[in-house]
């Protein structure tokens, strides 16, 4: 059974940081692309980041681009988004998930973290 579980949310003040974690299992980790994406408060979903198999790829959305890293750790099949210089509009439940076999779309998804950022 695939399973996702982010942990590392919590609340920081604007230009703080955090660091995700997404532990997974059930499934060989390095065999796949993975994906953070995230949703604000009454938003919808908005796509984060993403890594490839090995790592030696990352691609970012514009609004986190020279902010957030992304980056994996195949040997302890954890990923990880690291957070720096958050800003208010950050504040979202995190997920990771993990992509099919050609990486065009995700297929299991975590429960989520929420990172709050605040004053």
């Amino acid at each position: 059974e695939v399973q996702l579980v982010e942990s590392g949310g919590g609340l920081v003040q604007p230009g703080g940081s955090l660091r995700l974690s997404c532990a997974a299992s059930g499934f060989t980790f390095d065999n796949y692309r993975m994906t953070w994406v995230r949703q604000a408060p009454g938003k919808g979903l908005e796509w984060v980041s993403d890594i490839s198999r090995n790592g030696g790829s990352t691609y970012y959305a514009e609004s986190v681009t020279g902010r957030f890293t992304i980056s994996r750790d195949n040997a302890k099949n954890t990923l990880f988004l690291q957070m720096n210089s958050l800003k208010s509009e950050d504040t979202a439940v995190y997920y990771c998930a993990k992509r099919t076999n050609s990486g065009s779309t995700m297929n299991y998804w975590g429960k989520g973290t929420l990172a709050t950022v605040s004053s």
